[in-house]
C-alpha cells in the first residue's frame, strides 16, 4: 500500500498571484518535484551522482518555509560546514532570507557540541570542555601508555597511532575491542589487555579533564538522547523537520543519532548514493541506507536519476559498473546529452607508457581550449601517481596533488593553539604539556612537576607566576615557568576578543618561534598572519576553538595558507577519495589493475564491493572525457625486472560496445 505522506500544496495561481513566490514545478524535474515538496514522514532521497541533489535539498528548505514551518523546526545535517552554509545560501538567495536566519545547519559533530554545551547545566556536564584532534587524541594515547608502562623498549606495543586508530575504529563501526582485534589486527591480539588498560585510562583522564575528542561528541550525544527522555523529546520538539545528506556515509552512532531525533514516523529526509558509499574505512555503513525503508516502516522512496554532468555513454558505463553490485537501490542514470565520445580502455605496455599517453593527451586537450584545470587523473592510492608525476614536471605541466598536512596540525600553529585553549579551560593538561614544554631549559620532569601542581582542579593559568617548584628543579626552568604564569596575568578573557587574544599571544609567542623554529621562522610567521586574520571571524573563545577543531580550514600550500581557494590554471591530480563531490571536464583513471584497484587488501579481506563503488566514482566525475588506463607489465622490485600485471576484475563485467579499446603505438 502507497504511504501516507501529505505533499504540500502545488504552486498555483490565486487570483492573479502565485500562492509560493517560488515556481517548485517549472524549475525542478518530476523527481525533485516530488522531494521537494513532500512535507511528512520518513523519506530516502536516492540521488545519483550528479543529478541535482543539493538543489533538491535547497528547494525543499525554500518549500518548508514558504509553507510556514519556523526555520527554527528544520534541521540539516551533513559532513562538511561548507555544505551545510551552501544549502542555506542558496535557500536565501531563493526567498531573500525570509525564515531562514533561525535554520540549525552543520555537521553532526557541530551539532553535538552544540547540544551537550547548550544542554549542560540541566543534565549535568561540565558546559567547559575542550575538544582534542586527532594528534592531541594520539598524544594523551602515549602520555597513558607511559604511564601504565607500555612504552619499554624491550616490548613491541602498539604505538599511539595504531591505538588511536583502534580505539576510533571499535567506536565508529561499533564493534568491540576485541572482535576488531580478532578481525582486523590479529597480530595484535596477544596485547589485548594491555590494550584494554590503555584505552580505560585514556577515558578516565579525559573525564578528569573535561577532554572529549571527535568520537566523544557522537558518543555522548547518542548516549543522553537514549537515556534521557526529557532531552529526546524536547530535541524532537525544537527540530521538527530533520534532513540529513550523504546517508549512505553515516557510521552506526550517527545513525542512531538520526533516529533518536525523528523517530520511527518523524519528519525525516534522509539523502543519499548507496553506489558512492566509498568510507567504510571511517566507519561508514552502506546498511544504513539500505535498510532504512526497513527500519521506518512508513518509508517514501524517491530515486533521482536524471544527470546534469555527464554525456550518456559515461552514464552507460557507469550503470554497467554499477550493476554488476550485489545489493543496491535500483536506479538507472540518464541524460539529455545523448551525444558524445565513449569512454576509452587505455591499456599501456607499462607505467611510464601509461604516463607519456596522459601527457600527451593532456597537451591535446589544451589545445583543443579545455583548461588545465578542467582535467584530473584520478587513483585508488597515492603512490600510483609517482611515475606520471615525474613525466608532468619532465613537460612542464603544472599540476596539484590533492593531499598534504593541515594547516591546523603543523606545529607552530598548534602552539598557539594550546595557549586560547588553556584560557578557555584551565583543565587542558595536553595543551598545558605543549606550552611548557615550548619553554627553555623546561624539561619533560619539570613539565610533569608544574602539572601536577595545577592539578586536575584547574588553577587558574596565571597561577604559574606564583609556582615555586619542587625539590631538584633548576631554578632557569622556575623561573620560565613562572614567567609563563606572568604573561596569562597580563590577559583579559573575559574582555576580549579572540583576535585580540591572538594578537598578545602572537606578540609573547615570537621568540619561542624564532628559536625553536630558527631555520624556517619567517615562513611559520606568515601562517601566524594568516591565522590571526582568521581569528577576526570570531566573536567568542569557545566559538573560535570549537569551529576549528571540528571544521578546519584547508591545507597549506607552498608555506600559504590556502583558506578554501582553489588551485587555479593547474591539473589536479587526486585519489578517488578526495575527488568525491567534485567534477571535471575530462578523467583520466589509471592504473586499473588487480591488486590496485580493487586494492590488494580487499581482494585479502573479500571486501569487493566497497572498491566497485570506488571505480563508479571515478567515472561519475567525467563530463565530456572519461579514459580508463593501465599498464599491461609492472616493474617487481623483488623478482628484480617486470612482471605481467592483471587487469582489473571490474573491467570484466563491461560489455566492450561500451568501453572500446585505444591502442598505443610509438612515435618515430
Amino acid at each position: 500500500a502507497a504511504p501516507a505522506i501529505t505533499p504540500l500544496p502545488q504552486c498555483r495561481e490565486t487570483r492573479g498571484a502565485p500562492l509560493y513566490k517560488i515556481d517548485y514545478r517549472g524549475e525542478l524535474n518530476e523527481a525533485q518535484f516530488e522531494a521537494a515538496t513532500v512535507v511528512d514522514g520518513p523519506v530516502l532521497v536516492v540521488a545519483g551522482a550528479g543529478t541535482g541533489k543539493t538543489r533538491t535539498l535547497v528547494y525543499r528548505v525554500a518549500r518548508l518555509v514558504e509553507s510556514g514551518v519556523p526555520g527554527k523546526s528544520i534541521l540539516i545535517l551533513t559532513f562538511t560546514r561548507r555544505a551545510a552554509q551552501e544549502m542555506l545560501r542558496r535557500a536565501e538567495a531563493l526567498l531573500g532570507n525570509v525564515g531562514l536566519e533561525s535554520v540549525t545547519g552543520g555537521t553532526f559533530h557541530s551539532f553535538a557540541n552544540l547540544v551537550l554545551r547548550r544542554y549542560a547545566p540541566v543534565y549535568g556536564w561540565p558546559e567547559r570542555f575542550s575538544i582534542l584532534d586527532r594528534g592531541d587524541s594520539e598524544d594523551t594515547i602515549q602520555l597513558m601508555r607511559a604511564r601504565l608502562g607500555l612504552d619499554s623498549r624491550e616490548r613491541r606495543f602498539p604505538r599511539k597511532r595504531t591505538l588511536s586508530t583502534l580505539f576510533s575504529s571499535s567506536i565508529n563501526c561499533g564493534i568491540p575491542l576485541e572482535e576488531l582485534l580478532e578481525l582486523e589486527y590479529p597480530h595484535l591480539f596477544d596485547d589485548l589487555k594491555d590494550i584494554q588498560r590503555c584505552r580505560q585510562a585514556y577515558e578516565d583522564y579525559k573525564v578528569e579533564r573535561s577532554l572529549l575528542d571527535y568520537d566523544d561528541l557522537l558518543v555522548h550525544l547518542c548516549r543522553r538522547l537514549e537515556e534521557n527522555d526529557e532531552l529526546r523529546e524536547r530535541l524532537r520538539a525544537l527540530y521538527r523537520y530533520v534532513m540529513v545528506d550523504e546517508y549512505q556515509d553515516t557510521n552506526h552512532l550517527q545513525a542512531r543519532i538520526v533516529s533518536l531525533l525523528a523517530g520511527r514516523d518523524g519528519n525525516l529526509m534522509v539523502v543519499g548514493d548507496d553506489a558512492q558509499s566509498i568510507y567504510g574505512f571511517r566507519g561508514a555503513d552502506v546498511e544504513n541506507i539500505l535498510r532504512f525503508p526497513e527500519e521506518h516502516a512508513r518509508t517514501r522512496t524517491i530515486r533521482l536519476e536524471e544527470n546534469y554532468r555527464s554525456t550518456q555513454p559515461i552514464l552507460d558505463l557507469t550503470n554497467a559498473i554499477i550493476e554488476a553490485s550485489k545489493q543496491r537501490h535500483e536506479k538507472i542514470l540518464f541524460t539529455k546529452r545523448l551525444e558524445g565520445e565513449p569512454p576509452l580502455l587505455v591499456p599501456a605496455p607499462d607505467e611510464h607508457w601509461q604516463s607519456l599517453f596522459i601527457r600527451q593527451r593532456i597537451l591535446e586537450l589544451c589545445e583543443e581550449g579545455v583548461p588545465l584545470d578542467r582535467i584530473a587523473v584520478l587513483f585508488r592510492s597515492s603512490n600510483h601517481s609517482f611515475d606520471l608525476e615525474l613525466e608532468l614536471t619532465r613537460a612542464g605541466i603544472e599540476y596539484v596533488k590533492r593531499g598534504g598536512f593541515r594547516f591546523l596540525e603543523t606545529s607552530h600553529v598548534k602552539d598557539v593553539l594550546a595557549y586560547l585553549r588553556v584560557l578557555e579551560n584551565p583543565r587542558d593538561s595536553v595543551a598545558w604539556g605543549r606550552l611548557l614544554l615550548l619553554l627553555e631549559g623546561v624539561g619533560a620532569k619539570a613539565a610533569g612537576h608544574a602539572l601536577d601542581w595545577l592539578g586536575v582542579s584547574g588553577r587558574a593559568p596565571q597561577a604559574l607566576a606564583q609556582y615555586e617548584g619542587e625539590r631538584g628543579l633548576r631554578r632557569s626552568a622556575i623561573h620560565a615557568i613562572q614567567g609563563l604564569g606572568a604573561f596569562f596575568a597580563t590577559v583579559d578573557v573575559a574582555q576580549s576578543r579572540p583576535a585580540h587574544l591572538v594578537d598578545q599571544i602572537l606578540e609573547h609567542y615570537q621568540p619561542i618561534l624564532e628559536r625553536v623554529h630558527r631555520d624556517d621562522a619567517p615562513k611559520r610567521s606568515r601562517d601566524l598572519e594568516q591565522f590571526a586574520v582568521l581569528a577576526e571571524r570570531f566573536e567568542s573563545l569557545q566559538e573560535m576553538l570549537s569551529d576549528l577543531a571540528l571544521d578546519p580550514p584547508a591545507d597549506a600550500v607552498g608555506g600559504a595558507v590556502a583558506l578554501g581557494r582553489e588551485d587555479e590554471g593547474k591539473l589536479v591530480l587526486s585519489t578517488i577519495h578526495s575527488a568525491k563531490g567534485l567534477e571535471w571536464h575530462s578523467v583520466f583513471v589509471i592504473s586499473m589493475l588487480d591488486g590496485r584497484l580493487p586494492s590488494v587488501y580487499a581482494l585479502d579481506d573479500g571486501d569487493i564491493e566497497e572498491e566497485r563503488r570506488l571505480l563508479y566514482v571515478a567515472c561519475t566525475r567525467a563530463e565530456e572525457n572519461l579514459y580508463l588506463c593501465y599498464p599491461v607489465e609492472v616493474q617487481d622490485r623483488a623478482l628484480g625486472g617486470f612482471i605481467a600485471a592483471q587487469p582489473s576484475r571490474f573491467l570484466q563485467d563491461i560489455p566492450d560496445e561500451l568501453l572500446p579499446h585505444l591502442r598505443l603505438e610509438a612515435e618515430d
